[in-house]
């Protein structure tokens, strides 16, 4: 347990910020899963991929996952999309 008043505020701050990060992981991985069960060719399929994109890039701009890892995981899910869709 920190003693200095500064290094409580940043385990305070430090804390806040891994929850919320959790949450934006969370609900990355629940769009993820939605797109990979849905049957790839109805107009909710393509709602399911147009979503989980957008919250990779969301990820990507609040710097909870790498831009790089961001282009990754968007290439790879619409690929099995495609896969799905076929």
């Amino acid at each position: 347990m920190a003693n200095i008043k500064s290094q409580i505020k940043r385990n305070r701050q430090t804390e806040k910020q891994r929850q919320r990060n959790r949450m934006v992981r969370s609900e990355l991985r629940t769009r993820t899963k939605a797109v990979l069960e849905s049957d790839g060719s109805s107009e909710e399929a393509k709602a399911a991929l147009s979503e989980a994109i957008k919250r990779i890039d969301s990820a990507a701009a609040k710097r909870v996952i790498h831009p790089n890892n961001a282009a990754r995981k968007k290439s790879r899910l619409q690929k099995r999309f495609n896969e799905l869709a076929q």
